[in-house]
């Protein structure tokens, strides 16, 4: 394993996780559960929100039990997983590595969460036009979606590269 995989994959998930608990403190401090604060003429509105579920509350009905197992046991098994996986891969591109551990920093940081607030996960952001609107999310869901969107990008531009290369 090269220091600088570790290096790497450690400093982009540490970033992640620091500005999510920054960002989470604060809507925990200064936000009203229930009460929405628009910003920029209501193209971002602060909310905050406990999510027992996942993405869009999916699994929120669920049983405790059954919520900490698939949210918090399978998750966090996932993510130590991936944070193995982006450090010692030998032939991993870095940009890759990087989209990996932004995928895990937001996990990471959305598990502490569910660790620190009985299952929940913090949610306060939300954007939109009118009645176009994002689900309310947090800056761990932005880096999760950012690192599958850059590893998405990467694998449709090597399977588009390898269709050309094909006589």
């Amino acid at each position: 394993m090269k220091l600088r995989n570790l290096l790497l994959v450690v400093a982009i998930a540490l970033s992640c996780v620091g500005c999510d608990r920054v960002t989470k403190d604060m809507a925990r401090e200064r936000l009203a559960p229930g009460v929405r604060e628009a910003l920029l003429g209501d193209l971002f509105r602060l909310q905050y929100e406990e999510n027992h579920g996942g993405m869009l509350s999916l699994g929120s009905e669920l049983a405790p039990s059954t919520r900490f197992l698939l949210f918090t046991v399978s998750v966090g098994t996932l993510l130590a997983i991936l944070l193995l996986y982006a450090t010692l891969s030998r032939s991993m591109p870095s940009q890759e590595r990087g989209a990996i551990a932004l995928v895990a920093g937001g996990g990471i940081g959305n598990l502490i969460d569910r660790l620190a607030y009985n299952g929940a996960v913090i949610d306060f952001l939300n954007v939109g036009i009118g009645g176009l609107r994002t689900a309310i999310f947090n800056i761990a869901d932005v880096a999760v979606f950012l690192g599958a969107a850059m590893l998405i990008i990467r694998v449709l531009g090597r399977m588009a590269r390898q269709q050309t290369e094909e006589p």
